[in-house]
Protein backbone atom coordinates (compact mmCIF):
# COMPACT_ATOMS: atom_id res chain seq x y z
CA UNK A 1 0.00 0.00 0.00
CA UNK A 2 2.67 2.86 0.61
CA UNK A 3 4.08 2.18 -2.45
CA UNK A 4 0.97 3.60 -3.96
CA UNK A 5 1.81 7.11 -5.85
CA UNK A 6 -1.54 8.67 -4.39
CA UNK A 7 -0.67 7.30 -0.48
CA UNK A 8 2.74 8.85 -1.06
CA UNK A 9 1.28 12.10 -2.35
CA UNK A 10 -1.65 12.58 0.52
CA UNK A 11 1.31 11.78 3.04
CA UNK A 12 3.48 14.27 2.17
CA UNK A 13 0.99 16.35 1.71
CA UNK A 14 -0.54 15.96 4.98
CA UNK A 15 3.01 16.25 6.73
CA UNK A 16 3.64 19.76 4.71
CA UNK A 17 0.48 21.11 5.74
CA UNK A 18 1.25 19.83 9.78
CA UNK A 19 5.15 21.47 9.62
CA UNK A 20 3.57 24.55 8.07
CA UNK A 21 0.22 24.43 10.35
CA UNK A 22 2.81 24.24 13.47
CA UNK A 23 5.45 26.52 12.54
CA UNK A 24 3.09 29.16 11.93
CA UNK A 25 1.19 28.64 15.58
CA UNK A 26 3.76 27.55 18.05
CA UNK A 27 5.23 31.30 17.89
CA UNK A 28 2.27 32.76 18.92
CA UNK A 29 0.95 30.06 20.74
CA UNK A 30 2.48 27.51 22.84
CA UNK A 31 -0.68 25.95 23.99
CA UNK A 32 -2.44 26.51 20.34
CA UNK A 33 0.40 24.86 18.73
CA UNK A 34 -0.28 21.51 20.61
CA UNK A 35 -3.79 21.68 19.97
CA UNK A 36 -3.30 21.89 16.67
CA UNK A 37 -0.41 18.91 16.37
CA UNK A 38 -2.94 16.67 18.33
CA UNK A 39 -5.76 17.76 16.06
CA UNK A 40 -3.27 16.42 12.96
CA UNK A 41 -1.95 13.38 14.78
CA UNK A 42 -5.90 12.32 15.55
CA UNK A 43 -6.58 13.26 11.57
CA UNK A 44 -3.50 11.65 10.68
CA UNK A 45 -4.31 8.41 12.30
CA UNK A 46 -8.17 8.65 11.11
CA UNK A 47 -7.18 8.91 8.12
CA UNK A 48 -4.73 6.00 8.27
CA UNK A 49 -7.17 3.67 9.84
CA UNK A 50 -9.85 4.83 6.50
CA UNK A 51 -6.90 4.08 3.63
CA UNK A 52 -6.31 0.80 5.29
CA UNK A 53 -10.00 -0.24 5.21
CA UNK A 54 -10.09 0.83 1.80
CA UNK A 55 -7.50 -0.09 0.50
CA UNK A 56 -8.04 -3.88 2.40
CA UNK A 57 -11.75 -3.97 0.76
CA UNK A 58 -9.86 -3.15 -3.20
CA UNK A 59 -7.63 -6.00 -2.36
CA UNK A 60 -10.94 -8.37 -1.58
CA UNK A 61 -12.49 -7.23 -4.72
CA UNK A 62 -9.15 -7.84 -6.68
CA UNK A 63 -9.03 -11.06 -5.08
CA UNK A 64 -12.78 -11.79 -6.44
CA UNK A 65 -11.30 -10.82 -9.86
CA UNK A 66 -8.77 -13.25 -9.46
CA UNK A 67 -10.83 -15.97 -8.27
CA UNK A 68 -13.12 -15.58 -10.86
CA UNK A 69 -10.51 -15.30 -13.92
CA UNK A 70 -9.20 -18.86 -12.57
CA UNK A 71 -12.46 -20.52 -12.84
CA UNK A 72 -13.43 -20.53 -9.43
CA UNK A 73 -17.00 -20.12 -8.38
CA UNK A 74 -18.18 -17.33 -5.99
CA UNK A 75 -21.09 -16.38 -3.74
CA UNK A 76 -22.63 -12.91 -4.73
CA UNK A 77 -21.37 -10.51 -2.08
CA UNK A 78 -23.27 -8.19 -0.85
CA UNK A 79 -22.51 -4.97 1.52
CA UNK A 80 -24.26 -2.75 4.22
CA UNK A 81 -22.25 0.06 3.29
CA UNK A 82 -22.89 3.04 0.78
CA UNK A 83 -20.57 4.91 -1.57
CA UNK A 84 -18.49 4.21 -4.33
CA UNK A 85 -16.46 1.71 -3.14
CA UNK A 86 -19.89 -0.48 -2.16
CA UNK A 87 -21.33 -0.26 -5.46
CA UNK A 88 -18.09 -1.28 -7.35
CA UNK A 89 -17.91 -3.58 -4.91
CA UNK A 90 -21.41 -5.24 -5.34
CA UNK A 91 -21.10 -4.41 -9.08
CA UNK A 92 -17.89 -6.76 -9.25
CA UNK A 93 -19.77 -9.42 -7.21
CA UNK A 94 -22.68 -9.17 -10.01
CA UNK A 95 -20.37 -9.58 -12.62
CA UNK A 96 -17.98 -12.17 -11.19
CA UNK A 97 -21.56 -14.60 -10.34
CA UNK A 98 -22.45 -13.76 -14.41
CA UNK A 99 -19.06 -14.93 -15.11
CA UNK A 100 -19.14 -18.40 -13.22
CA UNK A 101 -22.95 -18.97 -14.54
CA UNK A 102 -21.51 -18.60 -18.29
CA UNK A 103 -18.86 -20.40 -17.50
CA UNK A 104 -20.68 -23.43 -15.94
CA UNK A 105 -23.10 -23.09 -19.01
CA UNK A 106 -20.25 -23.43 -21.45
CA UNK A 107 -18.84 -26.64 -19.28
CA UNK A 108 -22.65 -28.27 -19.30
CA UNK A 109 -22.41 -27.58 -23.98
CA UNK A 110 -18.86 -28.55 -23.63
CA UNK A 111 -19.94 -31.95 -21.96
CA UNK A 112 -22.95 -32.13 -24.04
CA UNK A 113 -21.34 -31.81 -27.47
CA UNK A 114 -18.56 -34.85 -26.59
CA UNK A 115 -21.62 -37.06 -25.36
CA UNK A 116 -23.46 -36.26 -28.72
CA UNK A 117 -20.07 -37.02 -30.93
CA UNK A 118 -19.49 -40.20 -28.78
CA UNK A 119 -23.14 -40.77 -29.62
CA UNK A 120 -22.68 -40.11 -33.32
CA UNK A 121 -19.64 -41.88 -33.69
CA UNK A 122 -21.17 -44.83 -31.80
CA UNK A 123 -24.47 -44.59 -34.43
CA UNK A 124 -22.56 -44.22 -37.83
CA UNK A 125 -19.52 -46.97 -36.74
CA UNK A 126 -22.78 -50.09 -36.97
CA UNK A 127 -23.68 -49.22 -40.77
CA UNK A 128 -20.03 -48.45 -41.30
CA UNK A 129 -19.01 -51.54 -40.18
CA UNK A 130 -21.98 -53.67 -42.18
CA UNK A 131 -21.15 -52.03 -45.25
CA UNK A 132 -17.00 -53.24 -44.42
CA UNK A 133 -17.97 -56.26 -44.40
CA UNK A 134 -21.04 -56.92 -47.11
CA UNK A 135 -18.58 -55.04 -49.58
CA UNK A 136 -15.72 -57.46 -48.53
CA UNK A 137 -18.08 -60.53 -49.20
CA UNK A 138 -18.86 -59.12 -52.36
CA UNK A 139 -15.48 -59.47 -53.87
CA UNK A 140 -16.38 -63.31 -53.69
CA UNK A 141 -16.36 -64.36 -56.83
CA UNK A 142 -17.79 -67.62 -56.00
CA UNK A 143 -20.37 -66.02 -54.17
CA UNK A 144 -24.12 -67.38 -55.26
CA UNK A 145 -25.79 -65.02 -56.94
CA UNK A 146 -28.93 -65.02 -54.54
CA UNK A 147 -26.63 -64.39 -51.80
CA UNK A 148 -25.01 -61.74 -53.81
CA UNK A 149 -28.32 -59.61 -54.35
CA UNK A 150 -29.21 -60.30 -50.57
CA UNK A 151 -25.71 -58.52 -49.77
CA UNK A 152 -26.57 -55.80 -52.27
CA UNK A 153 -29.64 -54.91 -50.37
CA UNK A 154 -28.63 -55.05 -47.33
CA UNK A 155 -25.83 -52.76 -48.46
CA UNK A 156 -27.91 -50.09 -49.92
CA UNK A 157 -30.04 -50.19 -46.78
CA UNK A 158 -26.86 -49.86 -44.63
CA UNK A 159 -26.09 -46.32 -46.83
CA UNK A 160 -29.25 -45.21 -47.08
CA UNK A 161 -29.66 -45.48 -43.25
CA UNK A 162 -26.05 -43.75 -42.33
CA UNK A 163 -27.28 -40.89 -45.00
CA UNK A 164 -30.39 -40.49 -43.26
CA UNK A 165 -28.35 -40.19 -40.08
CA UNK A 166 -26.13 -37.43 -41.49
CA UNK A 167 -28.68 -35.62 -42.80
CA UNK A 168 -30.84 -35.33 -39.20
CA UNK A 169 -27.26 -34.73 -37.46
CA UNK A 170 -26.68 -31.75 -39.83
CA UNK A 171 -30.10 -30.24 -39.30
CA UNK A 172 -29.97 -30.72 -35.24
CA UNK A 173 -27.19 -28.62 -35.61
CA UNK A 174 -28.84 -26.29 -37.88
CA UNK A 175 -31.32 -26.45 -35.05
CA UNK A 176 -28.81 -25.76 -32.27
CA UNK A 177 -26.86 -23.37 -34.20
CA UNK A 178 -30.49 -20.84 -34.46
CA UNK A 179 -29.38 -20.87 -38.10
CA UNK A 180 -33.02 -21.75 -39.69
CA UNK A 181 -35.05 -19.53 -40.53
CA UNK A 182 -38.71 -20.65 -40.36
CA UNK A 183 -41.13 -18.81 -42.86
CA UNK A 184 -44.78 -18.54 -41.23
CA UNK A 185 -47.53 -19.84 -43.65
CA UNK A 186 -50.35 -19.64 -42.54
CA UNK A 187 -52.58 -22.55 -44.41
CA UNK A 188 -55.51 -25.60 -43.42
CA UNK A 189 -54.06 -27.83 -40.57
CA UNK A 190 -55.40 -30.76 -42.66
CA UNK A 191 -52.89 -30.02 -45.22
CA UNK A 192 -49.52 -30.41 -42.97
CA UNK A 193 -51.02 -33.71 -41.91
CA UNK A 194 -51.74 -34.89 -45.26
CA UNK A 195 -48.07 -34.50 -46.47
CA UNK A 196 -46.82 -35.89 -43.70
CA UNK A 197 -48.56 -39.16 -44.00
CA UNK A 198 -48.03 -39.61 -47.82
CA UNK A 199 -44.69 -41.89 -47.49
CA UNK A 200 -46.35 -43.77 -44.75
CA UNK A 201 -49.43 -44.78 -46.20
CA UNK A 202 -48.68 -47.85 -47.78
CA UNK A 203 -46.12 -49.27 -44.92
CA UNK A 204 -49.57 -48.57 -42.63
CA UNK A 205 -51.11 -50.60 -45.29
CA UNK A 206 -49.01 -53.53 -45.26
CA UNK A 207 -49.39 -53.20 -41.63
CA UNK A 208 -53.29 -53.37 -41.61
CA UNK A 209 -53.07 -50.32 -39.22
CA UNK A 210 -56.47 -47.95 -39.42
CA UNK A 211 -56.15 -44.58 -39.72
CA UNK A 212 -58.67 -41.98 -38.18
CA UNK A 213 -58.38 -38.30 -39.30
CA UNK A 214 -61.37 -35.85 -37.21
CA UNK A 215 -61.38 -32.06 -37.12
CA UNK A 216 -63.04 -29.06 -38.50
CA UNK A 217 -61.24 -27.87 -42.28
CA UNK A 218 -61.40 -24.63 -41.45
CA UNK A 219 -59.11 -25.21 -38.68
CA UNK A 220 -55.61 -23.28 -39.72
CA UNK A 221 -51.76 -23.33 -38.96
CA UNK A 222 -48.87 -20.80 -39.18
CA UNK A 223 -45.76 -22.38 -39.46
CA UNK A 224 -43.30 -23.39 -41.64
CA UNK A 225 -44.71 -25.88 -44.15
CA UNK A 226 -41.32 -27.70 -44.96
CA UNK A 227 -40.08 -28.33 -41.20
CA UNK A 228 -43.39 -28.39 -39.45
CA UNK A 229 -44.38 -31.55 -41.89
CA UNK A 230 -40.67 -33.08 -40.96
CA UNK A 231 -41.96 -32.93 -37.29
CA UNK A 232 -44.89 -34.31 -37.99
CA UNK A 233 -43.49 -37.30 -39.99
CA UNK A 234 -41.26 -38.25 -37.60
CA UNK A 235 -44.00 -38.24 -34.68
CA UNK A 236 -46.32 -40.32 -37.15
CA UNK A 237 -43.47 -42.60 -38.32
CA UNK A 238 -42.81 -43.67 -34.65
CA UNK A 239 -46.67 -44.06 -33.48
CA UNK A 240 -46.77 -46.46 -36.78
CA UNK A 241 -43.83 -48.31 -35.48
CA UNK A 242 -45.10 -48.75 -32.25
CA UNK A 243 -47.95 -49.87 -33.18
CA UNK A 244 -48.78 -53.71 -33.96
CA UNK A 245 -50.34 -55.01 -36.87
CA UNK A 246 -54.23 -54.29 -37.21
CA UNK A 247 -53.81 -50.99 -34.77
CA UNK A 248 -55.07 -47.76 -35.03
CA UNK A 249 -53.94 -44.53 -35.53
CA UNK A 250 -55.97 -41.68 -34.62
CA UNK A 251 -55.09 -37.95 -35.28
CA UNK A 252 -57.35 -35.05 -34.20
CA UNK A 253 -56.89 -31.29 -34.85
CA UNK A 254 -58.19 -28.17 -34.05
CA UNK A 255 -58.28 -24.75 -33.82
CA UNK A 256 -58.82 -22.00 -30.93
CA UNK A 257 -58.56 -18.63 -30.16
CA UNK A 258 -55.03 -19.14 -28.58
CA UNK A 259 -53.10 -22.31 -31.05
CA UNK A 260 -53.78 -24.83 -33.65
CA UNK A 261 -53.66 -28.02 -31.45
CA UNK A 262 -52.65 -31.72 -33.08
CA UNK A 263 -53.07 -34.86 -31.40
CA UNK A 264 -51.74 -38.23 -32.60
CA UNK A 265 -52.66 -41.07 -30.46
CA UNK A 266 -51.55 -44.27 -31.34
CA UNK A 267 -52.62 -48.30 -30.06
CA UNK A 268 -48.85 -49.26 -29.30
CA UNK A 269 -47.25 -50.99 -26.51
CA UNK A 270 -46.86 -47.14 -25.11
CA UNK A 271 -43.88 -45.54 -23.31
CA UNK A 272 -42.67 -47.13 -19.50
CA UNK A 273 -42.88 -44.12 -17.09
CA UNK A 274 -39.16 -44.27 -16.44
CA UNK A 275 -38.40 -43.49 -20.28
CA UNK A 276 -41.24 -40.84 -20.58
CA UNK A 277 -39.36 -37.75 -19.21
CA UNK A 278 -36.00 -38.27 -21.61
CA UNK A 279 -38.28 -38.68 -24.69
CA UNK A 280 -37.65 -36.04 -26.94
CA UNK A 281 -33.93 -36.18 -25.61
CA UNK A 282 -31.70 -37.18 -28.54
CA UNK A 283 -29.72 -40.55 -28.84
CA UNK A 284 -32.27 -41.00 -26.32
CA UNK A 285 -33.51 -45.13 -26.96
CA UNK A 286 -36.06 -46.22 -24.45
CA UNK A 287 -36.62 -49.53 -23.50
CA UNK A 288 -39.27 -50.32 -26.46
CA UNK A 289 -36.94 -49.26 -28.86
CA UNK A 290 -36.69 -51.23 -31.96
CA UNK A 291 -33.46 -52.11 -33.35
CA UNK A 292 -32.30 -49.76 -36.01
CA UNK A 293 -33.98 -46.60 -33.59
CA UNK A 294 -30.94 -44.01 -33.20
CA UNK A 295 -32.80 -41.60 -30.88
CA UNK A 296 -32.59 -38.60 -33.35
CA UNK A 297 -36.69 -38.18 -34.85
CA UNK A 298 -38.64 -37.45 -31.92
CA UNK A 299 -35.66 -35.06 -30.49
CA UNK A 300 -35.91 -33.07 -33.95
CA UNK A 301 -39.41 -32.94 -33.78
CA UNK A 302 -39.26 -31.38 -30.71
CA UNK A 303 -36.58 -28.64 -31.60
CA UNK A 304 -38.51 -28.02 -34.68
CA UNK A 305 -41.66 -27.13 -32.59
CA UNK A 306 -40.25 -24.93 -29.96
CA UNK A 307 -37.91 -23.06 -32.37
CA UNK A 308 -41.38 -22.14 -33.80
CA UNK A 309 -42.89 -20.94 -30.82
CA UNK A 310 -45.11 -24.02 -30.15
CA UNK A 311 -45.05 -26.88 -27.71
CA UNK A 312 -44.81 -30.86 -28.10
CA UNK A 313 -45.90 -33.18 -24.94
CA UNK A 314 -46.33 -37.11 -24.67
CA UNK A 315 -49.00 -38.53 -22.62
CA UNK A 316 -48.51 -42.50 -22.28
CA UNK A 317 -49.21 -45.45 -19.83
CA UNK A 318 -47.22 -48.86 -20.47
CA UNK A 319 -49.65 -51.29 -22.69
CA UNK A 320 -51.80 -48.47 -23.14
CA UNK A 321 -50.73 -46.16 -26.21
CA UNK A 322 -49.12 -42.94 -26.89
CA UNK A 323 -50.59 -39.54 -27.25
CA UNK A 324 -48.49 -36.93 -28.72
CA UNK A 325 -49.72 -33.27 -28.71
CA UNK A 326 -48.46 -30.54 -31.00
CA UNK A 327 -49.60 -26.97 -29.97
CA UNK A 328 -48.42 -23.68 -32.18
CA UNK A 329 -49.59 -20.83 -30.84
CA UNK A 330 -50.75 -17.85 -32.56
CA UNK A 331 -49.29 -14.24 -32.62
CA UNK A 332 -51.74 -12.37 -30.39
CA UNK A 333 -51.54 -8.76 -30.82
Amino acid sequence: MIRNREILLLALGYALLAVLGAALIFPSSLWAGWVFVAVMAALGILMGVFLFWRYRRLEEMAAMVRAVAQGDALAPLHSNFEGELSILRSEISKLAHTLTTQNQRLEHEKNSLMNSLSDISHQLKTPLTSIAVMADLLKNPDLPEEKRNQFARRLQTQTERMEWLVTSILKLSRLDAGVVEFKSERLPARRFIDKALEPLLIPMDLKNQRLTLSGEDSAMLSADARWTVEALLNVLKNCMEHTPEGGEIQIRYAETALFTEIAIQDSGEGIDKEDLPHIFKRFYRGKNASEDSVGIGLAMSYAIVNAQNGSLSVTSRSGEGSRFTFRFMKNVV
